[in-house]
């Protein structure tokens, strides 16, 4: 046992394994062309310099009863 102080006693042991579900199963995701690297960076630059708007969802008129 430490006489530190300072020590937190959670980071002492080990961390337990990864689950199996954190790991994909099936195929592996096929690497992007050069020309869709180029199109996701123009996207990015353009959402960057855009200001965001809010879509305002409007409500259903309600029927009177």
């Amino acid at each position: 046992m430490s006489t530190d102080p300072d020590v937190d006693q959670a980071l002492a042991y080990p961390e337990p394994p990864a689950s199996p579900l954190w790991h994909r199963q099936g195929a592996k995701a096929r690497p992007l062309t050069d020309a869709q690297k180029q199109r996701n960076c123009e996207l990015l630059l353009l959402a960057q310099r855009k200001p965001r708007t809010h879509r305002r969802v409007e409500e259903p008129a309600r029927s009177p009863t």
